[in-house]
């Protein structure tokens, strides 16, 4: 009889590798109890007993379950720090030069990612199969700063190094998925170490919501770009997801779920466009970020008020030009690509080993995940 304990592992069956072992050997075995499986790289379809959800399809989903506690976790700081109920500051401030609903925004955010969390590891457990819970690797230091809850955090916000090139990608009649590649928007954002959030009370400055300092403008506005970044990631990681599942249910989770994000993407993309020129130095991170005005003067590529995806390539260069999300493609999409992303953004700058070891097989598990007829 199966546990619906939060957790990550799958069912019962005859694999090279017992994930039981495996957790073990990372030192989580006890906390993460299941019937033994494999987390493995190689591509394989996906079995499951009679009325059960499909191994593989299982393996998708507590993925994007685990990728929805990680936005979860660093949306909740930014509501703290900047949503409807945070406490008036020079950094709501500077986050409403962006858009005077740019609070309202980042709450309505962070409560739609905690209702897929909530919905996903549900709907795993009505299956009979684990969920994800991630609370062991909540030891992160967030802000000290007025209005932060100060509980321990599985991402960090204040050592970023923000992809700005989702900006020129969507705003170009070529795709990544056919070989294009696209310059950052703000490239000073894409090198160095830069924080999203106002780490203390000194970051704030005088504090005062009508004239916020440069300072903590470009924390705001670095917000604004990383925003987009987050969205614009999970836009092409459920579209991609979506093209493996086999239950019609479940890709009906996928796109539904996937919908939201390209609304969320939407939203931060036009807002993002509205930080205003300037230059400002981090004695902190010792880094410096620049960001100019998009709204005039700029080519195509980077002209702040083109928010709908150009039309590009897809499928075939001789076929018609498309708007779309992208990339799609399992070239340039993938569970591992999506984990690798937020490495490299610094969202889990001091996690643990451990920490990655299990994010990893999660992603390695979706990514071996593949279609299978009903006929199989």
């Amino acid at each position: 009889m199966k546990s619906n304990n939060d957790t990550i592992i799958n069912r019962t069956q005859p694999r090279s590798l017992p994930r039981r072992s495996f957790l073990r050997s990372i030192g989580l075995g006890a906390a993460l109890l299941g019937p033994g499986a494999a987390f493995i790289a190689t591509s394989r379809k996906a079995r499951a007993d009679e009325g059960e959800i499909k191994s593989g399809d299982a393996d998708i989903l507590r993925f994007l379950a685990a990728a929805e506690i990680i936005e979860t976790d660093l949306w909740q700081q930014y509501t703290e720090l900047g949503g409807v109920d945070a406490p008036s500051s020079s950094y709501v401030g500077a986050l409403e030069i962006l858009d005077g609903d740019q609070p309202q925004y980042i709450s309505d955010n962070t409560d739609d990612e905690q209702s897929h969390v909530n919905f996903l590891n549900a709907y795993l457990h009505s299956k009979g199969e684990k969920g994800v819970n991630l609370d062991a690797f909540r030891t992160l230091p967030g802000s000290t700063a007025t209005g932060s809850s100060g509980k321990p955090r599985l991402t960090n916000l204040t050592q970023l190094t923000v992809d700005t090139s989702w900006w020129t990608r969507y705003r170009s009649t070529t795709n990544p998925d056919l070989g294009a590649t696209f310059p950052n928007a703000v490239p000073s954002l894409a090198t160095g170490l830069h924080t999203a959030i106002p780490r203390n009370n000194s970051d704030l400055g005088s504090n005062d919501p009508n004239n916020p300092s440069d300072h903590i403008k470009a924390i705001a506005f670095t917000a604004g770009f990383h925003f987009a970044f987050i969205e614009q990631g999970g836009t092409s990681l459920y579209a991609r997801m979506a093209q493996k599942a086999t239950s019609l249910e479940v890709l009906q989770i996928i796109l539904s779920i996937g919908g939201s994000e390209v609304m969320h993407f939407q939203t931060w993309q036009d807002k993002a466009g509205n930080a205003t020129p300037l230059t400002n130095h981090d004695p902190i991170n010792n880094s410096t970020v620049a960001f100019v005005d998009l709204h005039t003067g700029q080519p195509e590529n980077l002209q702040a008020n083109l928010i709908m995806p150009e039309p590009c390539d897809f499928i075939s260069k001789s076929l018609p030009a498309c708007s779309i999300i992208r990339p799609t493609g399992a070239a340039h999409v993938s569970a591992m690509g999506a984990v690798d992303a937020f490495m490299k953004d610094g969202l889990f700058r001091g996690q643990s080993q451990a920490f990655f070891k299990l994010l990893n097989s999660l992603a390695h598990a979706a990514d071996a995940a593949q279609r299978e007829s009903n006929g199989d």
